[in-house]
């Protein structure tokens, strides 16, 4: 991008010059183009503020137009100025993106942010910070050293003694930062591998050479059917295979059943295989529900395998005094997944997963003269990613400013909220609660009253089939609200024990939005009715109704 001291407004088909003068005050920004920038910025500034303070969700611009405005795969040979690229930012990607911020945007793990983050978001890239390297991240080294021994303390609430020996120990980490929870369920498993197999082994032989040299058939992850995909990719890169992440089933809050581990487990062990791993859930993505984690980490015990936690979701739940209990066993897992972009209120891109023993992560150390030498403070020799920014600021900067009161007060108003809106569908005659919220996700769907007691009295096959007409309503419902964009919900489909098993299409919403009041969550369903008396809908409730009768 080219900066110039004066900066008309410029048409696309404009370009600046490529020469080294322009190249050096790209770089050093020069003093002279000081108020260019503050224009530049203001104007950007002014714009992100609008966009964040409308309430509706998305323009109505459909993909195919914006996609038109991105169909170029040319390089532009001869640069446009910044302020040509900043209008053409500002009207074509901004302006269509979606307002994760507003308060009917209930149907993702996207939230507003604090305010706070904008600016301090600014620092992280101004200083680009490398954390792979003490080198290249001298203070923020110690200071994501600082956050993850936090989260240990929240978690595991162990002595300052602890602290003061493991915290800034060279050789040792409470935990790593990831980009997400995908990363921070690979590091967890990765460590759980290495552990349960001769290290040195499986880290040069690989895993054939490793269980070869132990006499198994393979190593297996057992996690409720309820686990997060990332599980998936886990085990297919740590060469284990799919085939081998067990799925045990649910109870009907779509708990796991630790029995029917237990005995899946023990048949495994008889047919040659190692129990590498139990994974238990603290908020299901789909439902929000927490496994029964004191009874799987007894049962870990037993087995002599890895106890990992998935708190992505439900972790910062541990803020909590009311709701803490229900996250009870987090304590004795040997790893646990937290997503900060999630209940943190912090920007994409910030995850992390915690350690019960600070020597856990020894296990994937890995050393480089150039960069991470032994002996080092460098991150980067305990961690699956290379380079990353400095996102552990962001998640300082929330436990300081928001503080754990703070987030307390967060994590109770979205349970409590998500009860509401549960009660409201309840007692609403146009919908069916599904999915009754344990933290703050839940479900429902499009179901008249008169329709489910038709439900409770018909045969097996008419359920099925008014099921299945119940399932064409919702997805055209939720398709026509995400089109509108003045509310939104997400979808997805769950067996459901009440209709002998069947898997539904239902309406999931996560009320973690701290802007979310109850007259958003009243045009939530306002919106769904108007959809709901279309003509295609109300031919398909005349067939229900002739079904019925």
């Amino acid at each position: 991008m080219w900066l110039q001291e004066k900066m008309p407004r410029l048409d696309n088909d404009e370009r600046a010059e490529v020469n080294q003068e322009n190249l050096d005050r790209i770089f050093t920004i020069p003093e002279s183009s000081g108020a260019t920038l503050a224009r530049i910025e203001q104007e950007i500034s002014s714009n992100i503020d609008g966009f964040l303070r409308e309430h509706i969700v998305a323009e109505e611009k459909s993909m195919p137009e914006i996609e038109a405005d991105f169909s170029s795969v040319e390089i532009t040979e001869q640069p446009f100025y910044v302020q040509a690229y900043t209008d053409f930012i500002l009207k074509h990607l901004v302006a269509q993106s979606v307002h994760t911020s507003s308060p009917g945007f209930i149907g993702h793990m996207s939230s507003a942010l604090p305010y706070f983050m904008l600016p301090l978001s600014k620092i992280i890239t101004a200083l680009n910070q490398n954390m792979v390297k003490v080198e290249t991240s001298k203070a923020f080294t110690p200071m994501e050293r600082q956050v993850l021994g936090m989260l240990h303390g929240l978690i595991y609430e162990r002595d300052d003694a602890f602290y003061q020996q493991w915290l800034h120990s060279p050789d040792h980490a409470l935990g790593a930062f990831c980009s997400g929870g995908t990363v921070a369920n690979i590091t967890a498993l990765w460590v759980a591998r290495n552990r349960c197999m001769n290290e040195g082994t499986i880290s040069k032989s690989g895993l054939h050479g490793a269980m070869q040299e132990a006499g198994i058939k393979g190593l297996v992850v057992l996690v409720s059917r309820r686990g997060h995909y990332s599980l998936l990719k886990a085990v297919d890169l740590l060469g284990l295979g799919r085939d081998n992440l067990i799925t045990i089933e649910t109870d009907e809050q779509n708990k796991v059943n630790v029995q029917a581990m237990r005995e899946k487990a023990e048949a495994l062990r008889e047919q040659g295989y190692r129990i590498m791993s139990l994974v238990g859930i603290a908020g299901t993505t789909e439902t929000g529900n927490v496994d029964p984690l004191e009874e799987i980490a007894a049962l870990s015990k037993e087995l002599k395998c890895h106890f990992h936690v998935d708190g992505a979701w439900g972790g910062p739940t541990l803020f909590s005094e009311k709701y803490k209990s229900l996250l009870k066993g987090i304590e004795l897992a040997d790893s646990v997944t937290i997503d900060a972009h999630k209940q943190f209120y912090v920007p994409m891109g910030a995850g992390m997963v915690l350690f019960k023993d600070p020597e856990s992560l020894q296990s994937i150390e890995l050393h480089a003269e150039y960069i991470i030498r032994r002996g080092s403070r460098d991150l980067g020799q305990q961690s699956l990613e290379g380079s990353r920014p400095g996102m552990a600021l962001l998640v300082h900067a929330g436990l300081n400013i928001i503080g754990r009161k703070g987030y307390e007060m967060l994590i109770d108003q979205g349970i409590e909220k998500a009860k509401h809106f549960a009660q409201m569908i309840d007692e609403h005659d146009d919908f069916e609660l599904l999915i009754h919220p344990e933290l703050n996700i839940m479900g429902y769907r499009f179901a008249p009253k008169w329709i489910q007691e038709c439900l409770q009295k018909t045969d097996r096959d008419s359920v099925n089939w008014i099921n299945e007409k119940l399932d064409l309503i919702n997805k055209n419902i939720q398709k026509a609200q995400r089109e509108q964009g003045k509310t939104f919900v997400s979808r997805t489909r769950i067996g459901m024990e009440k209709y002998n098993g069947a898997e539904l299409i239902y309406f999931r919403v996560i009320l973690a939005n701290p802007l979310t009041r109850k007259g958003d969550l009243t045009a939530v369903l306002e919106h769904q009715l108007e959809f709901a008396r279309h003509e295609l809908a109300q031919e398909i409730l005349t067939e229900i109704k002739q079904r019925c009768h």
